[in-house]
């Protein structure tokens, strides 16, 4: 289902965040609502300046540049202020609404501290199990309405029995140096990567990766070694699915440490199982960061000084 948006209709209440390093601000406001035009509903707006293409390079002499201001030079180095003309095929920047938005999406898009956590086997049955049983299915609405057929279905790039590939909303799918795709688990008895088993699941997970491969290869010549495969713990929603981001696509906040796990580890991790019993991801501890507007942030923080106390 496709949403008509105004963007000029959007009025500003405040920043939420900004990131110099990923070109990226994140504001709240409010946008019209068609059901009820006198209670505007509240909308985050996060821009994000697109990446340059290595087409603008043989350009620069044939009128890519609408003007230049240097501000400066030394030696043999000088420096300048550009402004490229507009073009329908290369963007300034790319805009992401949310809208409603809710008090979760206002948190997770706000700026905020992170705590790093331990979470040992006992602390995700009793703490974060519930948590993720208790997600509200509306948050993952959009997830059902690609697997069923009703969202993007052009934008598909391969479909098996227990997973669909297409580009994650994220990738701006003209630049290949930044190259995002997305590959959602189509059964739902995965909820993160601690539900993963070797017999049911080992197979399933090679799959993806041989046809992420395939994919990657047939569309845009990208060899073997050059995406990068990874799983998010904890991931940003509870519906099972693999990150697929070209190597050359660095800086990246879900690639840090302590939040993605390489699809090739998983894999070797589950083959060192038995067939049967508990999973090796069931039975390890995660380190992993948490920001303090996260839903898990105030009872794993509290479980883990208590922890600290008990230990002192």
């Amino acid at each position: 289902m496709t949403t008509s948006i105004d963007l000029k209709e959007f009025v500003f209440d405040r920043v939420l965040d900004e990131n110099a390093l990923a070109h990226t601000l994140a504001v709240l406001g409010t946008l019209p609502s068609s059901t009820t035009p006198f209670e505007p509903l509240r909308a985050i707006v996060r821009f994000e300046r697109t990446a340059l293409s290595a087409t603008v390079a043989s350009q620069l002499s044939s009128g890519i540049l609408e003007s230049t201001k240097q501000i400066g030079s030394t030696d043999i180095y000088s420096w300048f202020f550009a402004w490229l003309h507009k073009r329908d095929d290369f963007p300034d920047v790319k805009i992401y609404v949310i809208c409603p938005a809710t008090e979760v999406h206002i948190r997770k898009y706000t700026k905020q501290d992170v705590l790093m956590v331990r979470e040992s086997p006992a602390l995700y049955q009793s703490i974060v199990k519930p948590y993720i049983l208790a997600f509200d299915p509306a948050r993952t609405q959009w997830v059902q309405d690609i697997l069923t057929g009703t969202a993007e279905a052009s934008n598909i790039l391969n479909a098996s029995p227990d997973f669909l590939i297409l580009p994650d909303m994220k990738w701006d799918t003209t630049n290949v140096s930044t190259l995002y795709l997305l590959a959602l688990y189509t059964h739902s008895d995965v909820h993160c990567m601690r539900d993963l088993r070797k017999k049911p699941h080992l197979g399933m997970l090679k799959k993806l990766q041989r046809d992420a491969w395939r994919v990657v290869q047939d569309k845009w010549g990208i060899g073997r070694g050059g995406v990068r495969m990874y799983i998010h713990y904890q991931p940003s929603y509870y519906h099972f699915h693999v990150h697929i981001v070209h190597t050359g696509h660095v800086g990246l906040n879900g690639m840090a440490v302590g939040q993605a796990h390489l699809l090739d580890d998983i894999i070797s991790l589950l083959e060192l199982d038995p067939d049967d019993g508990s999973s090796i991801l069931e039975r390890m501890t995660f380190t992993y960061g948490l920001g303090t507007e996260h839903g898990l942030y105030k009872p794993m923080a509290a479980a883990l000084a208590e922890v600290h106390d008990n230990v002192d």
